[in-house]
């Protein structure tokens, strides 16, 4: 990828201390609020296969979605990292109360490297984290780009499939104007935060540049 401009990571920065800054109280509520919104869109079904994250740094902690997601039956993937180099992530089953472990970043990722691995475009839906958003889909991650990489089949043209969804999740106090996006970017169909519902429309953009 491309080296990000100096006006892009200090909007990056910016918005790490902005959702850092985002009250205990005012946090706890927040998850509350957008999982019961995840529930609207109606992301965690019987059977629905759903990658979700594991939060790190005051990002959206998702334990009170995926709590539920197993009560009603939902088949729940979690992120690994499997080259750091290559910079590679591949979604592996998660089960209740199982045993996690801290990769590189200090993600928590499950310990077992059993069962199925899906590809993306095998997922209903992908829940994404995010450092900011526009109203457009865009998103700013932490510029590592393991996500705009394992779901780079969204942006082919020539597949008339739209596997999985992606909504990220967000306190409101994340969203800006705007975001310029790079041509490997894969936007966003929704965005979720404890206000509302942000059905994403994108703008068109060229094909995204090789990242081999």
């Amino acid at each position: 990828m491309a080296q990000q401009s100096p006006e892009l990571r200090a909007l990056r920065r910016g918005l790490l201390r902005r959702r850092q800054a985002v009250p205990v109280a005012g946090r706890r509520a927040a998850e509350r609020s957008i999982a019961r919104r995840l529930h609207r869109l109606r992301v965690f079904q019987p059977g629905a296969r759903v990658g979700i994250y594991m939060a790190m740094r005051g990002e959206v902690d998702l334990a009170r979605a995926i709590a539920a997601a197993f009560r009603v039956g939902a088949r729940l993937f979690s992120p690994r990292i499997t080259s750091r180099r290559r910079r590679v992530m591949i979604f592996v089953p998660m089960q209740p109360r199982m045993r996690m472990i801290r990769n590189a970043f200090g993600i928590a990722e499950p310990a077992s490297r059993s069962g199925c691995r899906p590809a993306p475009t095998m997922l209903d839906t992908v829940i994404v984290p995010l450092v900011g958003f526009d109203r457009r889909g865009n998103r700013l991650g932490m510029g590592l780009g393991y996500y705009d990489r394992a779901l780079r089949r969204r942006r082919e043209r020539a597949r008339r499939w739209r596997r999985p969804r992606l909504i990220g999740v967000a306190f409101a106090c994340q969203e800006v104007n705007a975001i310029e996006a790079a041509d490997w970017d894969v936007p966003l169909d929704f965005v979720v935060t404890e206000r509302e519902i942000v059905r994403c429309r994108p703008e068109p953009r060229p094909p995204p540049a090789s990242t081999t």
